[in-house]
């Protein structure tokens, strides 16, 4: 295994929720106060010292994508590709479709829409193998996976959206694996809805006791629907999260703009 670390942004979907925003760009590309919302998770990474990324997208608004990074970041050690995913085939497909990028790497999954407050780098970056997922106490558990701890705090079982309570500890959209995840989606049957779920993935190395669940307290934000889109730009700005960026995003937006204002004045 390789210890450098690759990652992956999963920014697919139709977003039928953000509708009618979406009918003209992507979730992911919509802003989050003062930025488009794909910088959070790309900053996430970056922030961890991950310099290879793969950003997983429509058809549809792949052009988009390539418009805002396709050069961004090349001046600053950051190379970003890009993948198309014809039709969402749940999150596991990540990991398939970004097989060749993976190679014997480990790897960094974040969903496009998910925002953080802490910075995770210190686990990323000493990450090993097995699997490492990160929690947070939520209101709305039937709203998501959620982990069950057992009297010594470890986890013992992981359910997707419960119908009668089970935990508060929703799994967010961060995950860590070791190279082996490839395989180990390969393998998983698609669940009634005709998709691959990421709890069956959580589950499948929880059952081999390698999968370790990190709880945090800082905010965490899915902006899947109008309202949390605008509570996210509201806490974004509130905590001070546009001002946690990397200096490589901050260096680079910043040359960006300035050269983009260059040609409008040309």
């Amino acid at each position: 295994m390789n210890s450098e670390i690759k990652g992956i942004i999963l920014a697919g979907g139709f977003a039928t929720r953000l509708y009618p925003s979406t009918l003209v760009t992507s979730k992911q590309l919509l802003p989050v106060y003062d930025r488009p919302m794909i910088f959070y998770p790309l900053n996430t990474l970056i922030k961890a010292g991950i310099k290879d990324i793969l950003i997983i997208v429509t058809p549809e608004h792949s052009g988009d994508f390539i418009n805002l990074l396709g050069s961004l970041l090349e001046n600053y050690g950051i190379t970003l590709s890009f993948k198309v995913q014809s039709r969402p085939g749940g999150l596991p497909e990540a990991f398939i479709l970004g097989e060749n990028h993976i190679d014997n790497h480990n790897v960094a999954l974040i969903l496009g829409d998910n925002i953080f407050e802490d910075d995770f780098g210190s686990i990323i970056k000493t990450f090993q193998s097995g699997g490492h997922v990160f929690a947070k106490k939520v209101s709305d558990p039937e709203r998501f996976g959620v982990v069950k701890f057992n009297q010594s705090s470890k986890a013992e079982l992981i359910v997707e959206k419960p119908t009668e309570f089970v935990s508060d500890y929703a799994i967010t959209g961060l995950y860590l694996y070791d190279h082996h995840v490839v395989q180990a989606a390969k393998d998983l049957q698609p669940s009634g809805r005709g998709e691959l779920e990421i709890v069956d993935l959580h589950n499948y190395y929880l059952r081999q006791n390698q999968l370790q669940v990190t709880v945090f307290e800082g905010a965490w934000m899915d902006a899947g629907t109008h309202d949390s889109l605008l509570e996210a730009s509201n806490l974004v700005k509130q905590r001070g999260i546009y001002q946690k960026f990397d200096p490589i995003i901050k260096e680079a937006t910043k040359e960006f703009c300035e050269f983009r204002k260059k040609c409008i004045k040309q």
